[in-house]
């Protein structure tokens, strides 16, 4: 009879520590059963209905290739680490704020944890919480910043982010490797005698002259960080600095040619997941080896994933531990011209076009009155840094990124926070030209704020 007792007490504590067990959270169970660094991934269909409305157009279909929001969750170094990358045109202050905020629940972790990046595709969403707020309130119909999607998008991003935690994968190696692209990028600003802006090589340049011009300042590495679990590839994360379009304004919501690229390179590599982040490309565009044919959309795709591939051949892997592995952010406010305020008027007479390229401009001005900073980050993996900054930052902050720390391997990803626009250098303020206009926010004073956050960032 004692030993029936027993037994009974037996089973009844062990169906309570089952219930205990299954009480804890996923973040918790992974905390008590990865030891060392793990890493986990998500993707996200990141595509609108159609009837929508994309960033300049209502869309009237999606394409072969739909968008993507794609991203990992760093473990085992402290809080963990959120890096996400979405095939959208950009994402903006207030947005930025709730796709960050919804994303750290979900990871574990803190909204100062979390990089969200766009690639800046022409013919996908925009999103802007506090746009579409300061339009309703005019009585404005917000068209691209209608924030219906980019809500859905984050319900989206909260349940694949915590459905993925249960499948991190050990982290034992990091891998990296760079090669050259070929006949894919240009500078869009073609200089004059006179030290000015005399022409704009856009993404599709019709004029041969224009196209016929030097290619420019460009950097024309891609730039390949992999994780590994011993000799498993479980993702690969490419940085390419470009205007990332061939034709768009169509209506059709596409991830144009860098998109095409990660697709091929995931065919070639499927046991990772392909991760693509847009480099500091604001002064850069395909202009000189696209006119805007169709066919030309496959060409540049084929040039980058031709690129992707030898970074991919040339990749050294490295032992990676929890030690060699850091979050390091540097808060900034964006020094603004005097005359962002006015779009408060311009918005009741712009076209949806300006609006769409402006409004975010007007809601960084509220933050930072209210005391609101944009945080620049960077990650380090042993030898290497990725740094993740705002806006449409010229070319040159990349550059200089990378002769900073020549000792180390530097990638960088642009177009985090959109809402400052264009980022000019200080001399490319002095040129003129359509990016140091009305599409840049900042002053040139940017310059040195900006350089003064990298160099802390990439001082360690």
């Amino acid at each position: 009879m004692q030993v029936k007792k027993i037994i009974i007490l037996y089973l009844l504590l062990g169906c309570f520590a089952l219930d205990i067990r299954a009480a804890v959270t996923p973040v918790d169970s992974l905390k008590q059963q990865v030891a060392g660094l793990s890493l986990s991934t998500f993707d996200v269909d990141a595509t609108p209905p159609v009837g929508s409305h994309l960033t300049y157009d209502p869309m009237v279909n999606s394409w072969d290739l739909g968008l993507r929001a794609k991203g990992f969750v760093l473990l085992g170094a402290g809080k963990p680490i959120v890096v996400c990358s979405v095939d959208w045109i950009g994402i903006s202050n207030d947005s930025q704020d709730e796709f960050k905020k919804a994303i750290a629940n979900a990871a574990g972790t803190t909204p100062d944890h979390v990089a969200v990046h766009a690639i800046h595709q022409h013919d996908a969403p925009t999103s802007d919480f506090g746009a579409e707020k300061i339009l309703l309130a005019a009585g404005i119909n917000p068209r691209s910043f209608e924030g219906a999607f980019s809500r859905e998008l984050i319900r989206r991003l909260d349940i694949a982010v915590k459905n993925s935690l249960a499948q991190a994968q050990p982290i034992t190696h990091l891998g990296l490797g760079a090669a050259r692209v070929y006949n894919v990028s240009s500078n869009r600003r073609i200089i004059g005698a006179d030290g000015l802006v005399k022409a704009s090589r856009t993404s599709a340049t019709k004029d041969s002259a224009i196209r016929a011009e030097p290619e420019g300042l460009i950097d024309p590495m891609v730039s390949l960080i992999s994780f590994w679990n011993k000799d498993k590839p479980v993702a690969v994360l490419s940085y390419y600095a470009t205007h990332p379009q061939s034709y768009y304004r169509t209506g059709v919501a596409n991830p144009d040619f860098p998109g095409i690229a990660r697709f091929m390179r995931q065919l070639a590599v499927p046991e990772a997941l392909h991760i693509h982040f847009n480099g500091a490309g604001g002064n850069i565009t395909a202009g000189k080896y696209n006119d805007g044919a169709k066919i030309n959309r496959m060409i540049l795709a084929q040039r980058l994933a031709d690129g992707m591939k030898r970074a991919w051949d040339s990749t050294k892997k490295e032992p990676i531990s929890a030690a060699q592995v850091h979050w390091a952010i540097a808060p900034i406010s964006i020094p603004l011209k005097a005359d962002v305020g006015t779009m408060e008027q311009k918005m009741r007479t712009e076209t949806p076009v300006f609006l769409a390229n402006n409004m975010s401009k007007l809601v960084l001005l509220h933050r930072q009155q209210a005391g609101k900073k944009i945080d620049l980050t960077c990650l380090t993996l042993g030898n290497a840094r990725i740094l993740h900054l705002p806006g449409e930052p010229f070319i040159e902050y990349q550059l200089a990124a990378k002769a900073y720390r020549k000792d180390l391997f530097v990638a960088v990803a642009g177009y985090g926070d959109y809402g400052p626009g264009y980022i000019c250098n200080e001399e490319g303020y002095k040129q003129g030209g359509y990016e140091a206009g009305q599409a840049s926010a900042a002053n040139p004073e940017i310059e040195k704020v900006l350089m003064n956050a990298i160099h802390k960032l990439l001082k360690n």
